[in-house]
């Protein structure tokens, strides 16, 4: 499972110019089943992303396909976590 953050970077006045981009992208990642969550990060810092069922490798080459990322208007941070104890309702995410 990982947490991936999308912290805006100087170059945030262009996310109006790359926003349709960065809305077919996350569609994929809902599409791939690859997102289980995309919000955004508060106070107006950028985005996360909650995803599952993907390795680490294949998950950073299509970060890098957002045209966020590609446009530098966001930082990307992935954060892998391997989780020891879930609530029941997560269960999906132990297989």
């Amino acid at each position: 499972m990982f947490v991936v953050t999308l912290t805006f970077s100087e170059q945030k006045a262009r996310a109006g110019e790359l926003m349709e981009g960065h809305k077919a992208w996350i569609q994929q990642g809902f599409d791939r089943g690859t997102f289980l969550m995309v919000g955004s990060l508060q106070p107006n810092r950028g985005g996360g992303i909650l995803a599952h069922n993907v390795s680490r490798e294949d998950l950073e080459a299509f970060v890098a396909e957002d045209p966020f990322v590609a446009g530098n208007v966001v930082v990307a941070d992935i954060l892998e976590i391997t989780p020891a104890r879930l609530d029941d309702r997560l269960g999906f995410l132990a297989a």
